[in-house]
């Protein structure tokens, strides 16, 4: 075997730290990069829920209206037929 120097040794041990740091700089870059995307799909998804939850809104909304139109109708209809059994008695 070969001797090995020390400035041969200190340049594999810096290639070795370069390698090192590269792979964990990458592995940080992918564990980001997958972190966005999960937060870009949660909000992706919120939106979603926000826009069902608009539409349900306004169909209760709407049917509430349509209620309160029937109600105030079967009202009038009610006081008039009161008023009709008040004169035939």
């Amino acid at each position: 075997m070969d001797d090995i120097t020390w400035p041969q040794a200190m340049i594999f041990l810096g290639v070795v730290a370069l390698v090192i740091f590269l792979v964990g700089a990458a592995m940080a870059t992918f564990l980001e990069m997958r972190k966005t995307r999960l937060v870009a799909e949660q909000e992706t998804q919120l939106r979603q829920l926000v826009g069902r939850y608009e539409q349900l809104a306004e169909n209760t909304l709407d049917a509430q209206q349509r209620t309160a139109a029937d109600v105030a109708e079967l009202r009038s209809r009610t006081t008039s037929i009161e008023q009709l059994l008040r004169t035939v008695e």
